[in-house]
Parts: structure tokens; sequence; C-alpha cells
């Protein structure tokens, strides 16, 4: 898991054309837009840097990059659907370059939005950045997630409990699991040289999630909103860096 220069480089460049690829996309996130029009988008950039989408035909997705609206936490497939004003839509982008993996997903608002939702998407990536102000050499996995649910308690948002983050090198997920909330045993500790990703998904109402008949999009149980905000990380002995920062 520790990875060494040559591997931490090429990580590196895998970040860097995913947060390449967000920043592309996100000038062209307006009402009417389909995801289909993202995801062709998405796929010829990548290929402009010499790299492939991480996600097309991983397990059988059949798209290269995953595009969730409003209650759609994750895995949403890119189609015809047309983006609406108020709409939030989280694109996640994951790349692999010369053998290695970077991924990085974000909440976007499409148009102006509700508070209710406003405060969703803010408050989802403060989450992610406390978490990844106590990531260093020593720090345990579980208290990744202590953080984020302590952060994201008083708001009374649902956190999702059946995904986690995950690390990443060689194949898009890689030990350790690094979970979004407090668990019974503090897991792996973490060592220098280790990369991970870190995801809060955060639900609007309740935690819990289901499937859909495409086998692949999990929505909130109760139809309300939910936010991804995700980031590859290079833990450092005193402290981290982020990879998939633009």
């Amino acid at each position: 898991m520790i990875k060494n220069k040559k591997e931490i480089t090429l990580i590196s460049q895998a970040s860097q054309i995913v947060a390449q690829t967000h920043a592309y996309l996100e000038k062209k996130i307006t009402p009417g837009i389909t995801t289909e029009q993202l995801n062709k988008w998405a796929e010829e950039y990548i290929k402009q840097k010499d790299a492939e989408s991480a996600f097309l035909n991983y397990q059988g997705f059949p798209k290269s990059i995953c595009t969730s609206i409003n209650e759609e936490v994750v895995h949403g497939i890119p189609s015809q659907r047309k983006l609406k004003k108020g709409d939030i839509i989280a694109i996640d982008i994951g790349v692999r370059y010369q053998g290695y993996y970077g991924d990085g997903a974000k909440t976007y608002s499409v148009g102006e939005i509700s508070n209710e939702k406003a405060t969703l998407l803010i408050q989802t990536e403060k989450a992610l950045t406390e978490a990844i102000k106590i990531i260093k050499e020593g720090v345990y996995v579980g208290e990744i997630g202590e953080t984020i649910e302590n952060y994201i308690q008083p708001y009374n948002f649902g956190i999702v409990e059946v995904l986690v983050g995950h690390g990443i090198g060689k194949k898009l997920h890689e030990k350790p699991d690094i979970p979004n909330y407090k668990t019974k045993h503090q897991g792996m500790q973490l060592k220098a040289g280790m990369v991970i990703a870190v995801e809060p998904m955060i639900n609007l109402g309740t935690k819990e999630v289901e499937i859909t008949d495409d086998h692949w999009t999990i929505v909130t149980k109760d139809k309300k909103p939910s936010a991804h905000f995700e980031h590859t990380i290079l833990v450092l002995k005193d402290g981290c860096k982020i990879l998939t920062k633009r």
C-alpha cells in the first residue's frame, strides 16, 4: 500500500487529469445539457491527455463518468436526460494514466438551487475539508470517518454507510476502506506514502439508500437530494497532499 516515488508521480498525474476534466466540464453544466453530452466531452478530454476513463467497462459500467442527479447518490449512468435549473449533479471521474489511477467527485448546482440543496453541498464539501485536515502518518482511518460524522451531525443529514472511500494506486479500489462515519474499530493506521480516496456521500434526509433497476444507480430511499465530494490524497509524515486539487 505504500507507494514509491515513481508510483506517486504517476498517481499524481492521473489525479491532475481528473481535476482538469472537472474544471473543463464545470463550465458546460447548464440547463438543457444532457448527461450523455457531459460524458462525451469528458471522454474526449481524457483521451487528449493520453489517458483513459477508469470507469468505462469497470465491472460492466457502460460510460466514462458517473452523473448522479438530485436523489441519485452515486453511479448514475449518463443518458439523454437533460439537466434542469434547480438540479444538483454529482460528477465522479476516474482516470487511468500509464497504469495508475486518480479519482475525484464534486457536486455541482445547475443554475440557482434551493437553500436546502445549497447547504447540503456546502457542508458536505466542508466535511471533506475537515477530514483532510487531520490526515497524516499515524492517524487511523476510523478517525477520518469520526471527523466527518462529528462535522455533519449538527445538520441532521444522513451519512451513507453502505459506500466508503478507498485506497488507490495500480487499482481503482485498493485497501484500506475509508468509512465516512464512526465505527467500533479504528481500522488501519495510515503510513506516509499511502494514497487514499476520501469521499463523503451525504443525504438531505435519511442515510438509507437503494439501487435502481439499472443495477448501478444508487438513490436515497426517501428521494431527498444527496451530495458527493471526493479527493485523492497522498499521506505524508506531517500532513497530506490533495492530488486532485485544481
